[in-house]
Order: C-alpha cells, then structure tokens, then sequence
C-alpha cells in the first residue's frame, strides 16, 4: 500500500512539475505580450495622432479574422490530435498538410492583395489590405504548426514563438519611436517582420514536419477533408464569437469617424489587458483535459471556477486608479476612457469563456454547441447594433451592448455546460452579474475612491459568501493534476 502511494505521489508531483513548467513559460510568454501591448495601447496613442492610430487600429481589426481563411483546417487538427505525443505523430502525413495549407493560403492571399486595387479607393486601405494579404500567408501557417506544438504539450516551444514575435516587434517599433517616426504604415511592417521571423522559427521547431523530402509529400484529400469537417464548427464558432463585438466595432466605424473608432479600440484594448494572464493557464489547460478522466471534470470545473472569479471579480479594482494614471497620460483620450467603467468588465466574462467554458466544451467535443450560442448572439449582436448605430445613433448605447452581449453568450454557454456536467451554478451567475453590476455603477456615477470602498465591501461580502466553496477548492486543488 505505501509503495501505490508513493506512486502515486510521483505521479502526482510529476504532473505538478510538468503543469507548473508550462504555466511558467506560458505566464513568461504573455508577460512579454503584456509589456508590448502596454507600449502600444500606452504610448503609440500618445505619440502618433489620433487618425493615424484609428489606422493602426483598423489594420489589427481587419487582420484579427485572416486566421479563420483556412476554414476550420487547422482547428480539425488541434482537435483531433491534440493530446497526443509529438513524437507519435504521422510527421509525413504533417508534412503534407502543411505543404496543401501553404499552397491554399498563397491562393487567397493574392485574392485580397489583388482585389483591393478593384474594390477600394483609400489609398490608406488599400495598403492595409495589402499588409493583410502578407498577414495572412505568415499567420495562418503559423498557427498551423503552433497548435500542434501547443496540443502535444510542447509549451516551451510555443512560448517562444510567440515571445520572438512580440519581442521583435516591440524593438522595431521603439527605433521608430526613437528615430522620430510616427508613420502608421512603417508600425504595421514591424508587426508583420515580427510575424514572418516567428514563422521562421516555428519551422525549425517542427523541422521535422516542414523540411522533408519531396517525393514524400503526396496529396491527402481525405485527411483534409477530415479535419475541415471536424474544425469547420469551432471555426465558425469562433468567427461568431469575435463578429459579436467586431459587428459593435464595424457599427461604430461605419457611423462615426476613424477618430471615434480608434478611442473606442484604446478602450477595448485597456480593458482585454488582463486576458494575458488568464490565457497564460488557458493554454495548457486543454492538453491537460483531454488527458483527465471525464468522471473528474465536473469537480475540476468547480474547482476552477471558485479560483479564477474570486481572481476577476478581484482584480477588477485595478480600474479605479488605473483610468486615473491613463487619464493624464493620453488626455487626447480621456473623452473614451470614461467607457472603461462600462467594457472593464467584460474580461471577467471573457477571461471566464476563454479558460473554463470554451476549453471544456472543446475537451468534451460540442464545437456545435458553441456555434449555437454563438450564432444566437451574433444575431443578437446586429440587431442591437443596428439599433444603437444606426436607427439611434447612440454611442453610449453602442458602448454598453458590448458587455450585455459578451454577459449574454457567456451565461448561457455556461448555463448549457453545467447541465452537461450535472453540476448547478445559477446561485453563483447571479452573484456574479449581482457584483458587475455593483462595479458598473459605481465606476460610471461616483468618480472618486468611495467607488472604490464600495465596490471593495461588496467584494468582501462576496468572498464571505462564498467561504465554504473557497475552502472546498482548497482542499481539491491536487485533483487538477491527478490523470486517469
């Protein structure tokens, strides 16, 4: 009996050393995006003018949505294959879907860059479809060979790249900003130099794959027919789950000017800074659940989710002082910024959907159902926008759907995945649109600390409210790392 324990116990700090590893170089990876994106939605805005950032902006709007042009290819194959071993995958069968992937995305990508001459007539668009075009090619065979690092566990690797990509991109942009240059034009070449060298390593760390032998690529329809079939759902899935503010964003656009457009973006941008961090677990935590034992998922997910609100509903006091400092940093600003108050909350919800609901229903195969919810609040989202954009032209209105949108297809998401599960959690939704709600009010109508007092009382009412589940979680936190 004392040998099985002292098994088990290996096993057990095996799994702890491998998920704190991950989570290490994950957490690394995304403190580095962290610094990036700090420099970019801190100090481009207040260096370049509004209009050339409502540019910049709208290039990495538009360059958001290249990753779904490979239509659901690439997510058949995280799907399928992720939670395997690197070193058992069919490398020849790899290299041909990659080779199929390349040749498809060089298709569409001259497309676009062909099409905007006959579509556009901005010449500022213009080139920013034309960056799109390169965008495209350089991403999307990217994240080919990043999910299949990232669903075979190979963390490091993936850490990496993605910190290649924002580092090399953070030093270009700093010369420029050093050298006296403003141009919008010259920032969205560093990202796309970021890209492509971050490609480049990518390859080598699936040489492998992408460097073989010619006469052994063959064409494999039926395998890409396979992982389109199986992705096309998540993919779909996720292209509503981004129109849903894109459709908001595009409204406000269309309605008001590139300025207005660009405040709006600073804004989203504040906001989503803590999704770095959340990500930083969400990334290892699907691997991770396609190796658990579907028996002790439902008791994984409480346990979870005890840890990560008591995390978001905490952290969104760092909004009080931090639209202070933001305010008399980029005064040219301080106008959107009173939004915050309003959207900040959206990365509990967000934070909530991208760690817990999504990688569950991923883990547990119901790409269906979250195109379902997705789709039920995408069309909910253009009905909205139409009224608030363009029948009433109310951009508070527009400003305030963006977080009863993001509330909606998360509540209801997790309403369908509780039920999956066999666990109950409406009496914690409800506090936790109870404590929004607190934080939403206080932020837009007292602008002083005694927001801050009263958002803090209700937090600690919240956390006494919800002793019991916080020792419970506590005591099974070692059941997130124990496998089948």
């Amino acid at each position: 009996m004392q040998g099985i324990t002292e098994c088990g116990d290996e096993k057990l700090n095996s799994r702890l050393k491998n998920f704190l590893e991950g989570f290490s170089y994950t957490l690394v990876s995304n403190l580095v995006s962290l610094a990036v994106s700090i420099l970019i939605i801190l100090v481009i805005p207040k260096l370049i003018g509004v209009k050339e950032y409502g540019y910049w902006q709208l290039y990495l709007f538009y360059s958001s949505y290249v990753g779904f042009l490979h239509f659901g290819w690439i997510d058949g194959i995280y799907l399928r294959f992720g939670g395997r071993e690197y070193k058992d995958l069919d490398k020849t069968l790899f290299f041909s879907q990659f080779n199929m992937l390349f040749v498809l995305q060089l298709i569409i990508s001259i497309i676009i860059f062909t099409g905007s001459y006959v579509l556009l007539s901005d010449a500022n668009k213009i080139f920013i479809f034309h960056m799109i075009a390169i965008c495209l090619l350089a991403v999307n065979l990217r994240f080919l060979l990043l999910y299949i690092l990232q669903g075979t566990n190979r963390i490091k690797e993936y850490a990496q790249i993605t910190m290649i990509d924002r580092i090399l991109y953070c030093i270009i942009i700093v010369i420029f900003l050093l050298f006296g240059i403003r141009e919008y034009k010259l920032m969205i070449v560093a990202d796309l130099i970021g890209k492509v060298i971050s490609l480049a390593y990518a390859m080598y760390c699936c040489r492998d794959i992408v460097f073989r032998k010619v006469h052994t690529f063959y064409i494999s329809w039926a395998e890409t027919i396979e992982n389109i079939n199986v992705g096309i759902k998540l993919m779909f899935a996720t292209i509503a789950s981004m129109l849903i503010i894109g459709v908001v964003r595009f409204g406000i656009e269309r309605a008001w000017d590139v300025s207005t457009f660009g405040k709006v973006s600073l804004t989203l941008s504040v906001s989503n800074l803590l999704m770095l961090f959340v990500n930083a677990i969400g990334i290892i935590m699907f691997p991770l659940l396609r190796r658990t034992d579907e028996k002790k998922l439902p008791n994984i997910y409480k346990n979870l989710r005890s840890l990560l609100m008591i995390f978001l509903l905490g952290v969104l006091v760092v909004y009080f002082p931090f639209k202070v400092v933001l305010s008399n940093w980029l005064p040219q600003y301080a106008d959107s910024l009173m939004y915050m108050a309003i959207i900040f909350p959206m990365c509990v919800y967000e934070g909530k959907m991208s760690l817990l609901i999504n990688t569950y229903l991923k883990t547990l195969r119901k790409e269906k159902t979250m195109l379902k919810v997705n789709m039920i609040t995408l069309l909910l989202s253009i009905v909205i926008t139409v009224i608030t954009t363009v029948i009433l032209k109310n951009l508070d209105m527009a400003i305030v759907s963006i977080v009863v949108l993001i509330a909606f297809k998360c509540i209801l998401s997790e309403v369908i995945l509780s039920r999956i599960l066999g666990i109950s959690v409406l009496k914690d939704i409800s506090m936790e649109v109870v404590m929004t709600f607190i934080f939403i009010l206080t932020g837009w109508f007292l602008n002083s600390w005694i927001a801050v007092i009263i958002y803090a009382v209700a937090y600690g009412v919240y956390l006494v409210a919800k002793r019991k589940d916080i020792s419970s979680t506590i005591k099974n936190a070692k059941l997130l790392l124990k496998n089948s």
